[in-house]
């Protein structure tokens, strides 16, 4: 029975998945983007999380938390001073971003890049009233606009139209040009045969 062991297992027994975790958290630190396994990825998400969070809080109690969970106490201190310097100051949560990638060539275990958020945060409210600040409402009849819209589609296709026949033409003239450049290399060779 597996009571008290929380999460996945990730296909190894307990002392290794929490030894991969802790690893994956320190490389994730030190990196700020790592390249893992969808499921890996998902699995230490809340320990980064709780490490940002305390050291959000900033005491000793939480310092040594920290060197607890990741085991490197100079890892620790960039990362207690990157929070003090006010990095994830007004983000609530959500300290990381999972992208995914698609799957791996050899076994299709879908792969991830798990990478730390610095942008700063922006809440719903503002975003809206930015927005609408942003955005004044016009009056304008439909129907030109209709037109207006395509007449950069006509004008769209006629550039990829001549883009597409300017390909053809140098993809031409390097076939002549190797083409000819092939005659000029038989032609020395056949003296030098003789």
């Amino acid at each position: 029975m597996r009571h008290h062991y929380k999460g996945r297992k990730l296909g190894t027994d307990f002392s290794h998945t929490k030894a991969m975790k802790k690893s994956l958290a320190q490389a994730l630190f030190l990196n700020d983007r790592i390249k893992t396994v969808e499921s890996r990825a998902k699995e230490i998400r809340p320990l980064v999380d709780k490490i940002i969070t305390w050291a959000k809080r900033g005491d000793l109690h939480s310092r040594r938390l920290a060197i607890a969970a990741l085991g490197d106490k100079e890892l620790v201190r960039e990362i207690f001073e990157k929070v003090e310097q006010g990095l994830w100051q007004d983000r609530p949560g959500g300290y990381t971003r999972i992208m995914k990638l698609g799957n791996r060539k050899g076994d299709n275990a879908p792969m991830v890049i798990m990478e730390l958020v610095t942008e700063p945060c922006v809440p719903k409210a503002e975003r809206k009233a930015a927005a609408k600040k942003a955005t004044p409402k016009k009056a304008a009849p439909k129907k030109v606009e209709k037109a207006e819209e395509e007449k950069p589609a006509d004008e769209l296709e006629e550039k990829v139209e001549e883009a597409v026949e300017a390909k053809e033409e140098a993809a031409e003239e390097a076939a002549e040009t190797a083409e000819e450049a092939k005659e000029e290399a038989e032609e020395a060779e056949a003296p030098k045969a003789e």
